[in-house]
Order: structure tokens, then C-alpha cells, then sequence
């Protein structure tokens, strides 16, 4: 079988439990979620093989950062 590489942009926030929750921002639906990190990335890296083994659909995305200028936090709150 032929392969080839490609890169992911995987967003990861905290949930109100605690848990990590990772979502690939070009594979629609294509998320899971862990207590660690370490264990976020294996179940991502294992739900991007099956999404993609059963058919899944990608989408073509240009990801850029922008920074802003936003009122500083009060360190007293």
C-alpha cells in the first residue's frame, strides 16, 4: 500500500470535568476526548486513522494566527 504524510490541526480545550478534548479542524466530527494529554494525542492519532479508513471527508482549511490587542486581565480577580 501506498502511503503518505499528512498534518492535522488538532484544537484542545478542557472540558468542566477536567478531561482534554481534542478536535481535528479539517475532519468534520473527528474528535475524542482523555484525562492526559499523552493519552489525547494516541485516541486523536487512532480517530483520524478510522475516520479516514471508513471514508470520512476532508476539509480543505487555510489555519492562520492573528494577535490582538485586548484589555489586560486584572491579576486581583
Amino acid at each position: 500500500m501506498i502511503t503518505e504524510e499528512k498534518s492535522f490541526t488538532i484544537l484542545i480545550e478542557r472540558d468542566e470535568d477536567g478531561y482534554y478534548v481534542a478536535e481535528v479542524a479539517e475532519l468534520p466530527g473527528c474528535h475524542t476526548q482523555a484525562k492526559d494529554i499523552e493519552e489525547l494525542m494516541k485516541r486523536i492519532r487512532e480517530a483520524i486513522q478510522l475516520y479516514i479508513e471508513v471514508g470520512g471527508k476532508m476539509k480543505d482549511l487555510d489555519i492562520k494566527r492573528i494577535t490582538i490587542r485586548i484589555p489586560a486581565r486584572d491579576p486581583s480577580l
